[in-house]
């Protein structure tokens, strides 16, 4: 889905490409935390930064709005939207079981190929967790539960898990912080990635459903000790 870096996304944009470049770099600051939760968006920065007018940077902010990455606030500007406990409630329950919904169809439709495809993409993943490469390891993460979405044929499901992953993904990420928390995601991972090479259809969504609970209680727990909801401005 999108990759991780530790370095802030920088460099000037190609004009063929560029809302859905500016929108992947912001998408991407905010997820790594060159944009902080509750900071004000500073657009005249941005806009040197990938040499863009304020239009195109303004669009993109509205899209993620949309994704609830960004708060829109009337005559104030920008500012980056934090998780809260009550976000968990609403999108983590629901996305589970899209997830858990996917995995089902998944077992009955998807090719041979497309499951080794998933089955691979795991073992680079577990790779990348032994060598506490937790970047790449995100990566290859989303691509997993994307290469599932798609595996499932279903385009009214495909749509619905897309509208709700923006408002996931920065939770998926957060929710690895701890190192038991990961070990246990990638196991959970493992389990996936064998039920799937079995078709098991009921087994895959149940597992599915609970690795997205895990995550909500682990982001939950991170929530309640670091506070970082932050307050919205006035």
């Amino acid at each position: 889905m999108n990759q991780i870096s530790e370095n802030p996304p920088s460099g000037r944009i190609a004009q063929r490409s560029l809302h859905d470049e500016l929108v992947e770099r912001l998408r991407e600051m905010i997820m790594t935390g060159t944009l902080v939760a509750g900071a004000r968006v500073d657009e005249r920065d941005l806009c040197e930064r990938f040499g863009v007018s304020r239009t195109p940077l303004r669009e993109a902010l509205k899209v993620l709005a949309t994704e609830g990455y960004i708060t829109l606030i009337p005559r104030r500007g920008a500012w980056v939207a934090g998780l809260s406990e009550e976000d968990l409630d609403e999108a983590f329950p629901v996305m589970a079981a899209l997830e858990a919904l996917a995995g089902e169809l998944a077992c009955a439709h998807a090719t041979d190929a497309e499951i080794a495809h998933i089955d691979q993409l795991t073992r680079e993943m577990a790779d990348h967790h032994k060598a506490g490469r937790r970047d790449p390891y995100f990566d290859l993460n989303q691509k997993i539960h994307l290469a599932i979405a798609e595996a499932a044929r279903n385009p009214t499901l495909w749509r619905l898990q897309r509208s709700l992953d923006g408002r996931v993904r920065r939770g998926r990420y957060q929710a690895n912080i701890s190192s038991s928390r990961w070990n246990q995601a990638m196991e959970e991972h493992v389990q996936i990635a064998r039920a799937l090479r079995a078709r098991d259809g009921t087994l895959t969504g149940r597992l599915l459903r609970l690795h997205l609970e895990n995550k909500s209680c682990a982001l939950r727990e991170t929530i309640q000790h670091t506070g970082n909801e932050p307050e919205r401005p006035d």
